[in-house]
């Protein structure tokens, strides 16, 4: 009746083992660091990288803890943050020339303690949010007007083209603000170029009015057109920004939309907050240009002449002054994918990018239009363009595959793809807020949340033993392997944990121990109302487990109702929280019915249990004494 099969036990074992490897790499704690990563896309970083740095810590007479190449960025891990601040100097002081243009970011960062025989087995500890491992904080403010002038400008030369290939003369399109003006010689033709913007551009909503001799029509966004291309905007720089921080090795940063505008940004671990600065500004943008071919151009190529008006001046990664057109022909945003290969031809490192619908368009009408002139493929990056490569145009280029190559490294075209992949952000940014959060001030938050949990767990353990005796003790084993597999849980998860969710945890103990006084409760009624101790024990757990499953369902569904909805702290309390409900059904049902059949199944004739004193309310003590073990 009170037996396990030997297969319960082996889970029950499998599960305990389990639990205790996967939560173990959470004692071993953080070590300061200093992380290296590139700023710039034409710089890489490897192992030459690796070497230099060691050579820079030897020579200012530092010895790191470790040190070692992952991914795209270098990792030396030290002993102290007094040493970590040395590290950083003399690292930045051999990496760094010129402190105006740097090629790398060197960033202070916190890595695991974690041995290595465990990270080999996919073994990590949790993450820690910013209120326990400190970090940095922004508020930025997206500017939503220029995100409005950028589409405008974009329409502007949609509408240029459409009404080329509809053959509606005009006598000139120009973007002031967020409208677009185009002016006409005759009310037929702007009557025939309103009724083309009306059925191709829904977006947008014209003014007619007289313009001297000529008339003029003005288009403007729709307002709930606008909002849409705010929201847009708003998403599209939160996904640039996450992608960005992603591949810079930032582990489990946090992104939200706060209010229609602002965005927050929090990085754990990153204590430098101009570095941090520097990583939210690290996106690339790709336009593509023509050539000016003019004489003036040349001129001023060779150093002989002035930029001409409508032209500008860019540099390739030669060195070479390219004299390109203002006009912007395609821009990141119809960029679908990007990835690095290899030419076809030359077998020359190169980028294949994929354009959308209408980059595909344009593009094929641009290439079939200037057959036999040069095209400029510019990457800008902090503000800063390069010409990446200009090539001659020798055929109309359709079906939306571009390729970009010349004079890159297979690095420098994994790179570069990276950073178009990340995209371009919508509209411009500024940061209106920023906070430093210290790793003191998280360990001591730390602290503090452990505190509670154990206090919390210690008194509970001595209620239960004090109470229920034997009974208390099993119910106290498995709370603790309860908690045992929720840190597990979460760390083979890589969840983040939050102030708030050591405050699900500490919850969780309570709500887990529920189920076992609803044993234990029920074990006492069966032995009260008579029945023989291997019967009640029975009685008890077959009975209480309909109560426990009606009550862990509904809490669970409130749970699940704050992860869906809520944002921030209340979804790291939801995530704890949820598991900590599944863990628990578990260690009270499943682990505890194991130890019981474990210490009393195998005694045949039982005529006693150690469960607390059994109260009858007409006075007998029979029952009394069975349950007490007297």
């Amino acid at each position: 009746m009170n037996r396990y099969p030997l297969w319960k036990y082996a889970i029950i074992l499998f599960a305990v083992l389990v639990g205790i490897f996967y939560t173990l790499p959470n004692f071993f704690g953080e070590a300061p660091a200093v992380q290296v990563s590139a700023a710039k896309a034409t710089v890489k970083v490897d192992t030459a990288t690796q070497a230099r740095v060691q050579e820079a810590l030897k020579t200012a007479g530092i010895e790191p803890d470790a040190i070692a190449f992952e991914g795209n960025s270098i990792k030396a891990r030290f002993s102290s943050t007094d040493t970590q601040l040395k590290a950083k100097d003399a690292i930045q002081k051999a990496l760094i020339p010129d402190p105006a243009d740097p090629p790398y970011i060197v960033a202070l960062n916190l890595l695991s303690r974690t041995p290595h025989w465990l990270t080999a087995l996919h073994a990590a500890p949790m993450y820690l949010g910013l209120d326990l491992r400190g970090g940095v904080h922004f508020m930025l403010q997206v500017d939503m007007q220029a995100a409005l002038t950028k589409k405008a400008e974009s329409l502007s030369g949609d509408l240029r083209t459409v009404l080329r290939e509809k053959n509606v003369r005009h006598g000139g399109i120009t973007r002031v603000a967020q409208t677009v003006e185009i002016r006409f010689r005759d009310m037929a033709t702007l009557e025939a170029a309103r009724r083309i913007i009306t059925d191709q551009f829904a977006e947008l909503q014209t003014v007619d009015a007289p313009d001297g001799a000529d008339f003029k029509l003005t288009a403007s966004i729709k307002p709930p057109s606008a909002r849409t291309i705010q929201e847009q905007a708003l998403k599209q720089n939160m996904v640039t920004l996450h992608n960005r921080i992603n591949e810079l090795g930032v582990a489990e940063p946090v992104i939200q939309q706060q209010g229609l505008d602002r965005i927050v940004v929090q990085l754990p671990g990153v204590q430098d907050t101009a570095k941090a600065k520097d990583i939210l500004g690290r996106t690339a943008t790709l336009e593509v240009r023509l050539v000016d071919e003019s004489a003036e151009a040349r001129a001023a190529e060779s150093g002989t002449g002035a930029v001409p008006f409508g032209s500008e001046r860019y540099l390739e990664r030669n060195s070479q002054p390219v004299i390109v057109k203002k006009q912007v022909i395609l821009t990141g945003e119809n960029l679908t994918d990007a990835q690095p290969g290899f030419d076809s031809q030359t077998q020359e490192a190169a980028v294949h990018l994929s354009l959308d619908a209408k980059g595909s368009r344009i593009f094929r009408d641009i290439t079939r239009e200037n057959i036999g002139k040069r095209m400029a493929i510019l990457l800008f990056e902090k503000g800063k363009g390069e010409v990446v490569t200009a090539p001659v145009i020798r055929s109309e280029i359709a079906g939306g595959r571009v390729q970009i190559s010349g004079r890159m490294t297979t690095v420098e075209a994994a790179d570069t793809a990276l950073l178009l992949r990340a995209g371009s952000l919508a509209a411009p940014m500024e940061i209106i807020e920023e906070r430093t959060i210290g790793p003191s001030l998280g360990a001591e938050n730390i602290a503090k949340g452990f505190h509670s949990v154990a206090w919390g767990f210690l008194v509970i353990v001595a209620f239960m033993c004090v109470y229920y005796y034997m009974f208390g003790v099993f119910s106290s084993v498995a709370l603790g392997v309860n908690l045992l597999l929720l840190v597990a849980v979460l760390s083979m998860l890589q969840a983040t944990l939050t102030l708030p969710g050591m405050a699900a945890m500490a919850l969780a103990l309570g709500m887990a121990i529920d189920s076992n006084v609803l044993i234990n409760e029920r074990v006492r009624e069966e032995l009260r109302n008579g029945a023989s101790p291997q019967a009640a024990i029975n009685a008890g757990y077959e009975r209480a487990w309909g109560t426990i499953l009606d009550s862990n369902v509904t809490t669970l569904i409130a749970g699940l109702a704050l992860l869906i909805f809520g944002s921030g702290p209340v979804r790291g309390f939801a995530v704890v929280h949820c598991i900590g409900i599944l863990t628990s059904m578990f260690s009270a049902v499943f682990f505890s019915r194991g130890l019981v059949n474990f210490w009393y199944g195998r005694v045949k004739k039982l005529k006693t249990v150690s469960i607390g004193t059994v109260w009858r309310p007409e006075g007998g003590t029979e029952a009394a004494k069975v349950a007490e073990g007297k």
